[in-house]
């Protein structure tokens, strides 16, 4: 990790920077202050009423300590106090994670800079009580000699094989990350359930037999190389892969990413900065060996990436599978997904997770996240915690729940994708005109741009339009019907359902499912208008009919009138009606 002096917000955004359509509104609120140089936060497997809080530590000293969730209060008593370890810099306390069976086992597994010019593992077991660990029950899981106090990685993790995985920094040479005998700049994986090493006192693991190097040239303990710093790195809870947060050096920052299961992939530091050539020869440049980053970001916008997490929690409706991260020195925050092997809904989420008020997130040191899948940053020059939490009420159709959460749920559709509920944009759309463009009228009669099908009086065809809101709430929805004969009698139909073009008498209907008929007028110098005054809006008239509308529901409309001629259009035999276009209504609450 590259702690740097905070520079302040970068203006630049990402060229491509999108957002998705139907997802809510975010903020931070701080849960925990006071702290000192907080660096992460997790929680054992099932607790959802505590997190975790790793402290880097000063003076040879660091601490976790528990955040009480239902009242956002840090326990006066550590959870474990580390004493004599190297701090300063990049190094102290690291990493935190919990055995997969921690309910049962009570073990729990830390990474840290010991004195020793290495960095180690350590496994505690929590005491008789759930609050306090037992700090006589340390035991050395793995040491791995670290030449320099830079470059420490530090992030372990339980993966869904239930295997540790240990992310290990370079030590301050780039190419210890090409060198797969050496277990620096490298994803390890080990299995903490055995020891295949009972003489080291050192090495209490096993080693995993899918392991790519196992029972071939290189270290049996690593899963991927080619990485610089990988600080903070996760899984997708959801799918299994992994994204590495892996800090740049001069030049570029990059996210790299794992498929689920998939191991011995080369992320291709030293020779490779992201998308550039170093000149270094450990490995070949843009061989298609590498695994490339899947985002990258150049220093004009930060120079310590903090990997963070694909969202899987409820909170934040919309944004599930969203993948989130930061940057040390410039403050910055971004989301995207990942999907497909591409990159989408890249957002600068930098403002909006702004917190409140005089408050900020001075220095973000790396994302968390709880067993509900809330995430949470820390702020290292500060002392506190953040949670991301949903931001102000969304709510266009009054119900108490934000909007993008009644679109993920299903409870509100959102047809066109603009992340408004459908039942709160009413919209009004001419359709079925007989001018050709969406079906032969029955004897050539086609009407005008936009109209029915032509009649015998020669108005160019019936012409639907209409004005006002179709609003449940306030219905003020007007329908007009002109172009007809002049006392035409016309009936004015309401469809649940919209129906290809069918010839109706001498024009064309596309009003179909339910059909009532709402209004029946003469017309007036070939205009009917609906409803007159005095008659009831088109929604109560619906309902009085036994068709009462829902909010975000679709109606058609459509005025049949009568016109006698029996030469204008002699086919089909019999036909005394033509129909004007119509009209495509959604009608908001």
């Amino acid at each position: 990790m590259k702690f740097s002096t905070l520079l302040g917000l970068c203006l630049a955004v990402f060229p491509f920077a999108s957002r998705a359509a139907a997802e809510i509104p975010l903020t931070t609120t701080r849960v925990a202050s006071g702290l000192s140089m907080p660096v992460f936060v997790t929680a054992p497997p099932g607790d959802t009423s505590r997190l975790f809080i790793v402290e880097q530590g000063t003076n040879g000293t660091a601490s976790i300590k528990i955040l009480d969730l239902s009242t956002n209060t840090v326990l006066g008593t550590p959870f474990l106090t580390i004493s004599g370890i190297a701090t300063g810099g990049e190094r102290g306390l690291l990493g935190l994670a919990f055995h997969p069976d921690y309910a049962s086992t009570g073990y729990f597994y830390v990474y840290l800079s010991d004195t020793g010019a290495s960095n180690s593992v350590w496994r505690y077991t929590v005491s008789a009580l759930p609050d306090v660990a037992d700090p006589a029950s340390v035991r050395t899981v793995m040491v791995m000699a670290h030449p320099a106090s830079n470059h420490n990685g530090g992030w372990i993790a339980f993966g869904p094989d239930d295997y540790l995985y240990v992310a290990t920094g370079d030590g301050g040479s780039g190419v210890n990350a090409q060198n797969i005998d050496i277990l620096l700049g490298k994803m390890l994986r080990i299995d903490v359930n055995g020891d295949d090493f009972p003489a080291n006192a050192n090495a209490n693991y096993a080693i995993p037999p899918t392991n790519p190097f196992v029972g071939t040239t290189g270290a049996d303990e690593v899963w991927h190389y080619g990485l610089r710093n990988p600080w903070r790195d996760s899984f997708d809870p959801a799918t299994g892969d992994l994204y590495i947060g892996d800090v740049g050096a001069s030049t570029i920052e990059e996210i790299s990413f794992q498929p689920s299961g998939t191991g011995g992939l080369n992320f291709g530091w030293d020779c490779m900065e992201g998308g550039n050539c170093t000149g270094s020869m450990a490995c070949t440049c843009n061989s298609t060996s590498l695994t490339d980053p899947i985002h990258t970001y150049g220093h004009s916008l930060g120079c310590a990436v903090m990997g963070g997490y694909v969202y899987r929690g409820s909170a934040l409706c919309g944004l599930q599978g969203t993948y989130f991260f930061a940057d040390n020195c410039s403050n910055q925050i971004w989301s995207f997904r990942y999907t497909g092997g591409l990159v989408a809904d890249f957002t600068n989420r930098t403002a909006e997770l702004d917190p409140p008020g005089t408050l900020a997130i001075g220095g973000i040191s790396s994302f968390g996240e709880d067993q509900n899948g809330e995430l949470y940053l820390c702020a290292l020059y500060s002392g506190d915690v953040f949670r991301v939490v949903p931001g102000a009420l969304v709510d266009c159709n009054q119900n108490g729940v934000q909007d993008a959460c009644d679109i993920s749920a299903g409870t509100s559709p959102d047809a066109d994708g603009d992340g408004i509920p459908d039942e709160c944009q009413p919209f009004v759309t001419r359709f079925c005109a007989g001018d050709g463009t969406s079906g032969a009228c029955p004897c050539g009669n086609s009407g005008s741009t936009g109209r029915g099908c032509e009649n015998s009086a020669s108005t160019g065809g019936a012409d639907l339009s209409s004005t006002g809101i179709p609003s449940l709430s306030a219905d003020t929805l007007v329908v007009t019907c002109s172009g007809e004969l002049p006392n035409a009698l016309s009936i004015c139909f309401q469809g649940d359902a919209e129906v290809a073009p069918a010839i109706f008498g001498d024009g064309l209907r596309c009003a179909g499912g339910h059909l009532k008929r709402l209004y029946v007028r003469n017309a007036s110098a070939g205009s009917v208008t609906i409803p007159m005054a005095g008659d009831p809006s088109v929604s109560a008239r619906s309902a009085a009919m036994g068709a009462p509308i829902s909010g975000g529901s679709i109606r058609i409309y459509q005025t049949y009138y009568r016109d006698r001629s029996s030469t204008f259009c002699p086919d089909p035999p019999g036909s005394a009606f033509n129909s004007s276009g119509a009209l495509r209504v959604r009608w908001a609450l």
